[in-house]
């Protein structure tokens, strides 16, 4: 059964397993954990003395497989909701040994084929036992050209990397950081969208910054041995608070939980449930599974997680998606894109604030009465921004007149409708016009806008405002008055196989919108490019260039960089801002996701290595784009050459 449930949360990580050895009655394994609280099972699913030589000798060269029972014996969907395949342990592909390499690949085949005729959702593959994996990595790869839907999951310890003390029975000789391991085997198997990590919990742990890299990993279960817990004073299984911690990050990026090894604790709780008794009769006499108490310790950690807050409930089903970032000026949006951006009171709380300030700056106490404030939306939508520039007005007693300038003739429609029906004739007038052609009958004390994009200025903000600048007066305001945009780089492996995928080029120079869930944040964020308004430079150029160099913290270890996410604050006016930038996001806004520059070839960085990164704002007749490349710790290809995939049409 599911350890809980939280508001708004289906994810799988509601569902935990067991590692058990092999048992050649799977209907009993299966009854007998699925009874004691256990969702699925991490079994073995041949004999582990069978070796393939052995088998050939016996059946004088008949080849007779020898899988231990039938696939009958569960029904289809038993098999793949409730059993993970795991590997012969013993496999060994890189062993000097030929009789044991050959047995391995042999087995191996074998194995994944009969565990993909199940129809099982997954296999757990051993992990690999030498200092190389190359011919291990060269089978896994071979079988996932052919394989249906079923994923494997490479066996990989958690080891720190600067643990002088190495578990012989993990990891290979020599190996510090298996997240190296890790790494070897992914590269060589090409970031096949079908290999994912299960990841061995130890009772040790690296540092924060270094177990933050496996969350922009594929990792799709991490295994906790009883031997990890502690004992509390009531000699009941817990975790120390590292891990807790730990265990806490994985329910939240949708990892399971699998518990392997013989109960070490012995709590208070009366007989346990003994594999030799029936399941069912056993439990309605009050037997209790013999990990029922390591089980309820995780549900337990699960149910006292916080509730999803109503954003991230409603933010769920964008997790990772990647989107086109919207082309406001070459297209017009559609009603159901005005209603969701409508529906972010936090962004226009903001907004007016700004304006309220802007309008108690502009106008004295003494002339509120007699002073009209001539006051443009650009970019006016379906009113939100008239709505809370005429709030501003009335909180302020200030009184303003109102030009919406619009270009999109669908939103005209409505804002025609909205004026009739709030009574605003008197004080908004609708221009239907793109504001770069519009010649105002007068000019503006305060002009305000709703341009920005994921990374600032990506929705042509600069042309736009720039175009609209000249209604403006010279000692006019504008709002937004400045925005900055932001980039890190980050490890997302999900995002690089969706964008891998399509097969092509022009997938890997697209930035893309997405709300950026499972990647690691390799480094704190920087500031690329800022935009001031009004403009009064006569060198009034939007292009940029900036050269930007990350140092990821040493003790993260060796990390992949997939690309780089971008994100951008804006000032509205003097102390209001708004923004997505991690550190300083406006909270409770669901306007914009961060945007996501991908790398066609992930760059791996190694520890105290710099990472060098160039972007570029490139500006044409007709079109804005951006460019970037990786100039450290190697070279790659200049991204989007020209526009020639993905730009912004003016």
């Amino acid at each position: 059964m599911p350890l809980g449930e939280r508001a708004g949360d289906k994810s799988e990580s509601r569902y935990c397993g067991v590692e058990t050895e092999f048992n050649d009655d799977m209907p009993h394994l299966l009854s007998f954990n699925i009874h004691g609280g256990f969702d699925f099972l991490v079994a073995p699913l041949i004999d582990p003395t069978y070796r393939p030589s052995l088998m050939d000798q016996d059946s004088g060269g008949s080849g007779a497989l020898p899988f231990a029972g039938s696939d009958l014996v569960l029904s289809p969907s038993q098999w793949s909701s409730h059993v993970v395949g795991k590997i012969s342990s013993w496999i060994d592909l890189d062993s000097e040994d030929e009789t044991l390499r050959m047995d391995s690949e042999s087995a191996l085949k074998q194995e994944i084929a009969w565990a993909s005729h199940l129809s099982l959702q997954a296999c757990l593959l051993p992990t690999p036992k030498g200092s190389s994996c190359a011919n291990y990595a060269r089978c896994v790869n071979q079988i996932l050209q052919n394989l249906n839907s079923m994923q494997l999951w490479l066996r990989i310890p958690l080891v720190k990397s600067d643990d002088e003390t190495r578990n012989p029975d993990h990891m290979g000789e020599g190996q510090t950081d298996t997240w190296e391991l890790w790494n070897s085997f992914r590269l060589l198997c090409e970031h096949h969208s079908q290999l994912s990590v299960a990841l061995d919990i130890l009772s040790t742990l690296p540092s924060p910054t270094s177990l933050g890299r496996w969350f922009g990993e594929p990792v799709r279960t991490a295994i906790i041995y009883t031997n990890t817990f502690l004992t509390n004073a009531r000699h009941y299984p817990c975790l120390s608070r590292s891990h807790q911690g730990l265990t806490t990050a994985f329910f939240n990026h949708s990892i399971q939980i699998v518990i392997s090894g013989e109960p070490v604790h012995n709590p208070p709780m009366g007989r346990s449930l003994e594999s030799s008794g029936s399941a069912d009769n056993n439990n309605e006499g009050g037997w209790r599974h013999p990990l029922k108490s390591y089980l309820d310790y995780l549900a337990y950690l699960y149910q006292k997680m916080d509730p999803l807050p109503e954003q991230e409930r409603f933010e769920l089903g964008y997790r990772d998606y990647l989107q086109s970032p919207l082309q406001p000026l070459m297209d017009n949006l559609e009603a159901q894109t005005y209603e969701t951006f409508e529906k972010d009171t936090a962004k226009y709380i903001q907004y007016q604030r700004a304006v309220s300030k802007a309008l108690l700056d502009r106008v004295p106490d003494d002339q509120a009465a007699t002073v009209i404030t001539v006051l443009m939306v650009v970019g006016a939508g379906r009113g939100p921004l008239v709505r809370a520039s005429l709030q501003a007005a009335e909180e302020t007693g200030r009184k303003i007149k109102v030009f919406a300038v619009e270009k999109n003739p669908n939103a005209i429609v409505t804002l025609h409708s909205l004026v009739k029906l709030e009574g605003w004739e008197k004080l908004v007038t609708i221009v239907s016009s793109d504001m770069r052609q519009w010649n105002a009958p007068e000019k503006a004390d305060i002009l305000v806008s709703e341009l920005l994009g994921s990374f600032g200025d990506n929705e042509l903000s600069p042309e736009c405002l720039d175009g609209a600048q000249r209604f403006l007066k010279e000692d006019g305001i504008s709002i937004p008055s400045s925005y900055t945009s932001f980039i890190q780089p980050v490890t997302a492996s999900k995002l690089y196989n969706d964008i891998k995928s399509h097969k092509d080029l022009v997938h890997f120079e697209t930035a893309y919108v997405a709300k950026l869930h499972r990647i690691a944040r390799l480094a704190p964020t920087q500031c690329v490019f800022t935009f001031i308004h009004p403009e009064h430079s006569t060198k009034n150029s939007n292009q940029r260039y900036k050269k930007l160099r990350f140092d990821i913290s040493p003790d993260t270890g060796s990390a992949i960089v997939h690309g780089f996410a971008g994100y951008f604050d804006a000032t509205l006016y003097k102390d209001v801002h708004l923004g997505i930038e991690p550190s300083t996001s406006t909270p409770n806004m669901f306007s914009w996701f961060p945007i996501f520059f991908p790398l066609r070839t992930p760059v791996c960085v190694k520890p105290n290595t710099p990472l060098e990164v160039h972007f570029w704002r490139c500006c044409g007749s007709i079109k804005v784009w951006y460019e970037w490349c990786v100039t450290s710790p190697s070279a790659s290809p200049m991204h989007n050459s020209n526009g020639r995939s993905h730009w912004v049409g003016l």
